[in-house]
Protein backbone atom coordinates (compact mmCIF):
# COMPACT_ATOMS: atom_id res chain seq x y z
CA UNK A 1 0.00 0.00 0.00
CA UNK A 2 1.74 3.10 -1.24
CA UNK A 3 -0.23 6.30 -1.65
CA UNK A 4 0.45 8.36 -4.74
CA UNK A 5 2.53 11.39 -3.78
CA UNK A 6 0.80 14.76 -3.83
CA UNK A 7 3.10 17.70 -3.23
CA UNK A 8 1.24 20.61 -1.68
CA UNK A 9 2.73 23.90 -0.55
CA UNK A 10 1.43 26.01 2.31
CA UNK A 11 -0.18 28.34 -0.24
CA UNK A 12 -2.20 25.40 -1.64
CA UNK A 13 -3.89 24.65 1.68
CA UNK A 14 -7.38 25.81 2.61
CA UNK A 15 -9.45 25.30 5.74
CA UNK A 16 -11.47 22.13 5.42
CA UNK A 17 -9.21 20.52 2.81
CA UNK A 18 -9.38 16.79 3.48
CA UNK A 19 -7.52 13.67 2.40
CA UNK A 20 -8.47 10.07 3.14
CA UNK A 21 -7.00 6.61 2.86
CA UNK A 22 -8.03 3.11 3.91
CA UNK A 23 -5.90 0.18 5.02
CA UNK A 24 -6.98 -3.34 5.93
CA UNK A 25 -4.84 -4.57 8.82
CA UNK A 26 -3.20 -7.97 8.37
CA UNK A 27 -1.44 -10.22 10.83
CA UNK A 28 1.79 -9.63 8.90
CA UNK A 29 1.37 -5.85 9.37
CA UNK A 30 1.21 -6.37 13.14
CA UNK A 31 4.15 -8.77 13.20
CA UNK A 32 6.18 -6.42 10.99
CA UNK A 33 5.40 -3.45 13.23
CA UNK A 34 6.47 -5.48 16.27
CA UNK A 35 9.75 -6.40 14.54
CA UNK A 36 10.35 -2.82 13.48
CA UNK A 37 9.65 -1.24 16.88
CA UNK A 38 10.60 -4.03 19.27
CA UNK A 39 7.14 -3.89 20.89
CA UNK A 40 6.47 -7.59 21.28
CA UNK A 41 3.57 -7.30 23.72
CA UNK A 42 1.77 -10.64 23.38
CA UNK A 43 -1.60 -8.90 23.11
CA UNK A 44 -0.48 -8.10 19.56
CA UNK A 45 1.31 -11.36 18.71
CA UNK A 46 -0.18 -14.28 20.65
CA UNK A 47 -3.77 -15.37 20.09
CA UNK A 48 -3.51 -17.64 23.14
CA UNK A 49 -2.46 -14.72 25.39
CA UNK A 50 -4.80 -12.17 23.81
CA UNK A 51 -7.83 -14.47 24.11
CA UNK A 52 -7.56 -14.14 27.90
CA UNK A 53 -7.69 -10.32 27.82
CA UNK A 54 -10.79 -8.12 27.74
CA UNK A 55 -10.24 -7.78 23.96
CA UNK A 56 -10.71 -11.53 23.45
CA UNK A 57 -8.10 -11.67 20.71
CA UNK A 58 -5.12 -10.01 19.10
CA UNK A 59 -5.21 -6.28 18.47
CA UNK A 60 -3.00 -3.96 16.45
CA UNK A 61 -0.53 -1.67 18.17
CA UNK A 62 -2.10 1.74 18.79
CA UNK A 63 0.89 3.41 17.19
CA UNK A 64 0.49 1.24 14.10
CA UNK A 65 -2.92 2.85 13.63
CA UNK A 66 -1.37 6.27 14.31
CA UNK A 67 1.30 5.57 11.69
CA UNK A 68 -1.45 5.49 9.08
CA UNK A 69 -2.02 9.18 9.86
CA UNK A 70 1.68 9.76 9.20
CA UNK A 71 1.27 8.07 5.81
CA UNK A 72 -1.38 10.63 4.83
CA UNK A 73 0.66 13.57 6.14
CA UNK A 74 3.84 12.51 4.36
CA UNK A 75 2.27 11.64 1.03
CA UNK A 76 -1.02 13.53 0.50
CA UNK A 77 -1.80 16.34 2.96
CA UNK A 78 0.39 18.24 2.92
CA UNK A 79 2.75 15.66 1.37
CA UNK A 80 6.49 15.47 0.72
CA UNK A 81 8.52 17.97 2.73
CA UNK A 82 6.00 18.22 5.58
CA UNK A 83 7.64 18.12 9.00
CA UNK A 84 5.81 16.87 12.09
CA UNK A 85 5.88 19.38 14.95
CA UNK A 86 3.47 17.56 17.26
CA UNK A 87 0.67 15.01 17.35
CA UNK A 88 -1.99 14.29 19.95
CA UNK A 89 -3.56 10.83 20.01
CA UNK A 90 -6.67 9.55 21.73
CA UNK A 91 -7.09 5.79 21.49
CA UNK A 92 -10.84 5.11 21.52
CA UNK A 93 -11.23 1.44 20.53
CA UNK A 94 -9.08 -1.52 19.47
CA UNK A 95 -8.17 -2.32 15.88
CA UNK A 96 -8.21 -6.00 15.02
CA UNK A 97 -6.77 -8.17 12.26
CA UNK A 98 -8.85 -7.80 9.07
CA UNK A 99 -10.33 -4.47 10.19
CA UNK A 100 -10.25 -1.78 7.52
CA UNK A 101 -9.06 1.49 9.04
CA UNK A 102 -10.35 4.62 7.32
CA UNK A 103 -8.11 7.62 7.94
CA UNK A 104 -9.25 11.21 7.48
CA UNK A 105 -6.95 14.21 7.82
CA UNK A 106 -8.47 17.72 7.57
CA UNK A 107 -6.96 21.20 7.72
CA UNK A 108 -8.50 23.01 10.69
CA UNK A 109 -6.09 25.94 11.15
CA UNK A 110 -3.48 27.71 9.05
CA UNK A 111 -0.66 29.70 10.68
CA UNK A 112 0.82 31.71 7.79
CA UNK A 113 3.58 33.50 9.70
CA UNK A 114 5.16 30.12 10.57
CA UNK A 115 4.02 28.05 7.54
CA UNK A 116 2.25 25.64 9.86
CA UNK A 117 -1.03 23.80 9.58
CA UNK A 118 -3.08 22.21 12.34
CA UNK A 119 -4.82 19.06 11.12
CA UNK A 120 -7.68 17.04 12.57
CA UNK A 121 -6.86 13.32 12.36
CA UNK A 122 -9.53 10.63 12.71
CA UNK A 123 -9.29 6.86 12.21
CA UNK A 124 -12.47 4.81 12.05
CA UNK A 125 -13.42 1.16 11.62
CA UNK A 126 -16.95 0.55 10.30
CA UNK A 127 -17.86 4.13 11.25
CA UNK A 128 -16.60 3.83 14.85
CA UNK A 129 -13.81 6.19 15.89
CA UNK A 130 -10.83 4.11 17.00
CA UNK A 131 -8.31 6.96 17.20
CA UNK A 132 -8.45 10.73 16.93
CA UNK A 133 -6.22 13.70 17.58
CA UNK A 134 -4.52 16.70 16.04
CA UNK A 135 -1.27 17.14 14.20
CA UNK A 136 0.75 20.31 13.82
CA UNK A 137 3.00 20.29 10.76
CA UNK A 138 5.43 22.66 9.11
CA UNK A 139 4.56 22.91 5.43
CA UNK A 140 6.96 23.92 2.65
CA UNK A 141 6.20 27.27 1.03
CA UNK A 142 6.29 27.77 -2.73
CA UNK A 143 7.90 31.16 -2.09
CA UNK A 144 10.82 29.87 -0.02
CA UNK A 145 13.91 28.99 -2.03
CA UNK A 146 16.51 26.59 -0.65
CA UNK A 147 19.85 28.22 0.04
CA UNK A 148 22.91 26.14 -0.81
CA UNK A 149 24.96 25.39 2.27
CA UNK A 150 28.67 26.08 2.27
Amino acid sequence: MFLELQNLYFEDLTLGRTERMSKTVSSSDIVGFAELTGDRNPIHLSQHFAAKTPFGGRIAHGLYTASLISAVLGTRLPGPGAIYISQTLNFRAPVRIDDTVDVEVKVVELIPERFRARLSCVCTVKGEVVLDGEALVKVPSSGVQKVASA
